[in-house]
């Protein structure tokens, strides 16, 4: 019999992540660093989450994470989606994918947010190059 894996990811600006999960011991790794020695704390500790409001449910499965783009809490949060997403399809529990809904919402949904589109007279989005009089 083939092996269940689970492909899932996950957006914030300009940070992507997609999660692999499998069947295994429970462990986490993110771009092959284990979750318990990721850094900074601030960001393993929104990463951790996700793994932590899901409880036993993830004790016999492994979640590979690889992320790229964006700055640190973009990633955090890029990657906390995508293994989210990915713990609510391997175990097809509403009562999981409640939870994570009613403790965040960004836990399933990526950040929608762009760049404004740059518009002529001035160098970005809204900024207007300068007036001189003389």
């Amino acid at each position: 019999m083939a092996t269940k894996v689970i492909t899932s990811s996950g957006k914030n600006k300009t940070a992507i992540a997609r999660a692999t999960v499998t069947k295994g011991s429970g462990k986490a790794r993110i771009n092959k660093i284990p979750i318990e020695i990721y850094q900074p704390e601030y960001a393993k500790l929104k990463i951790m989450e996700p793994l932590i409001l899901a409880g036993d449910a993830i004790s016999d499965i492994d979640i590979e994470v690889d992320v790229r783009g964006g700055g640190i809490i973009g990633q955090a949060n890029a990657i906390r989606t995508a293994i989210s997403r990915g713990i609510v399809e391997w175990t097809n529990d509403t009562k999981i994918r409640d939870i994570f809904v009613e403790y965040d919402r960004n836990l399933l949904v990526n950040d929608s947010r762009q760049k404004e589109t740059k518009k002529f007279g001035g160098p970005g989005a809204r900024a207007k190059y300068q007036k001189s009089y003389r």
